[in-house]
């Protein structure tokens, strides 16, 4: 327990509203085709969760959910009903994940990421009857990797001093 403990100041929705709508267009984005890339929206959604449960819940995961249905051209409700099991679960475990180190928060998303997945797996299976093989769970771990760079991206905002005084220890 020897690392400092930051007093963050309250997050301001239109910061979230920005973070949801970058995470968005990060989705949107062609490189998916090319290597493994994260879900942005997933991450950014476990992310607030976990942070802010209170503000960002059931709700924005299922209409983000459809927008990456309309983008995706899946089956309508696939994500969105995988982002609202990621958003429930996160919301329940957001009081136990924050006590831990970022890399062992890490390691607390990453089931849940693999939960979304799956269920966006098994919805694909029922329709298509097709498994993509194990590969596709490889979005889930990169998505782990990144939870660091995330937290510390957007918790910077919060962690500014209202007024700067130098001479105070906090």
């Amino acid at each position: 327990m020897n690392r400092p403990q930051y007093i963050l100041l309250p997050v301001s929705p239109i910061f979230i509203a920005i973070s949801l709508i970058a995470a968005f267009l990060l989705n949107l984005m062609p490189w998916g085709q090319f290597i493994a890339a994260p879900d942005f929206v997933a991450l950014v959604l476990v992310f607030w969760g976990v942070h802010q449960p209170r503000r960002v819940g059931i709700g924005t995961a299922f209409c983000l959910g459809l927008l990456m249905d309309v983008h995706d051209a899946t089956l309508l409700g696939e994500n969105a009903l995988a982002y609202t099991l990621l958003s429930y679960c996160a919301i329940m475990m957001h009081r136990r994940v924050l006590w831990f180190r970022i890399s062992t928060q890490a390691m607390h998303v990453l089931p849940l990421l693999l939960l979304a997945q799956a269920v966006q797996l098994l919805v694909r299976f029922i329709v298509s009857g097709k498994f993509p093989g194990w590969f596709y769970f490889v979005e889930s771990f990169v998505s782990a990797l990144l939870w660091p760079l995330i937290t510390v991206l957007l918790l910077a905002p919060q962690r500014r001093a209202v007024d700067k005084d130098h001479t105070r220890p906090i």
